[in-house]
């Protein structure tokens, strides 16, 4: 029989120890850390990040966070370079060596190639004292009393702190680049977050029809423009193409709940004459938020001078992934 005090306990303790594994790292963001940082931020060259097992995993995140800042990196695994990967490494690169141990057998191996290269080493480590920890020219210090399963054996805080000081390196650097939301945009034009940093309304709406009637139009006419064009609204113009209001499928379900006669009416008697506008510049993620804002599913785009363009549709930003 399953035993939910047990599965609680023992998750609760899994955190607890990864937690206070967390804490334990304050005291590595030190001087050496600093000159660490600092040699990477002017090296020439780039990142080469290795390790092997659950280090080498922790290592290709470590990788695609300071690609992702601005940093140039690439993983090897520890076990390949020795068989023709150390090619990967060229002048001027540094080469950051993740092991909890320090004294793990690829490693090992790898070190003394390392240093007839003359890449600069960085080593990850728990034990300053291994190996890794005394021949590395910088020491990344990632403590770890104990691991957090009950046996103390799998790989948990000890990736859980080789993670974060990887962060912290990768932060570090991003605050000395100077990196901005633009960069960020720039090295994630795919991504959801990176659209939110550079779409914009006027790369969604032309995808769109233009649905548009004159003040004067019939009722008749003005359904038929905003069904042929399957937005659930319409702009209303005057004669100078000046746009005067918005006709939406709310506003006709007003006027049938009225009972008016739709043979008497024309557009100008069931517009609202204030519709919700966005500049064909702004950012998409700004319509996104005036669209939640205001409960609506579309907005109304015009140029600079207020001319009317078209329309951006709630489904473009879920197309686009911004929702």
């Amino acid at each position: 029989m399953i035993s939910e005090a047990l599965i609680t306990k023992t998750a609760l303790r899994t955190i607890e120890i990864e937690a206070q594994t967390l804490k334990a790292l304050k005291p590595s963001i030190n001087a050496s850390f600093v000159d660490c940082v600092q040699a990477i931020y002017e090296c020439s060259g780039r990142l080469v990040v290795t390790g092997v097992g659950k280090s080498a995993l922790v290592g290709q995140k470590i990788v695609a966070t300071l690609n992702s800042t601005g940093t140039p990196s690439l993983f090897m695994h520890a076990a390949d370079a020795i068989h023709g990967d150390l090619g990967m490494i060229q002048g001027h690169d540094f080469v950051l060596c993740i092991s909890k141990s320090g004294e793990t057998p690829e490693i090992k191996v790898l070190v003394p190639f390392l240093k007839n290269l003359g890449s600069p080493i960085i080593g990850m480590v728990s034990q300053l004292g291994s190996y890794l920890g005394q021949q590395a020219r910088y020491v990344l210090h990632t403590p770890v009393p104990q691991e957090a399963d009950p046996n103390n054996l799998a790989p948990t805080a000890s990736t859980i702190a080789q993670a974060a000081m990887g962060d912290a390196l990768a932060t570090a650097l991003l605050a000395l680049r100077g990196f901005t939301p633009k960069d960020f945009a720039q090295f994630h034009p795919g991504g959801a977050l990176g659209k939110q940093l550079y779409l914009r309304v006027y790369d969604l709406y032309p995808q769109n029809e233009k649905p548009a009637v004159q003040l004067d139009e019939t009722i008749q006419r003005t359904i038929l423009e905003m069904t042929s064009k399957r937005l659930g609204a319409t702009a209303v113009l005057d004669g100078e193409g000046r746009l005067r209001g918005i006709i939406t499928d709310g506003d006709l379900r007003r006027m049938l709940e009225r009972g008016l006669d739709i043979n008497t009416l024309c557009a100008r008697d069931i517009m609202s004459p204030a519709p919700r506008v966005i500049s064909d510049e702004e950012m998409a993620v700004k319509a996104l938020q005036m669209m939640r804002r205001n409960s609506i599913t579309q907005l109304i785009v015009t140029d600079k001078e207020g001319r009317y363009l078209g329309f951006v549709h709630l489904h473009d930003l879920i197309r686009e992934g911004l929702i």
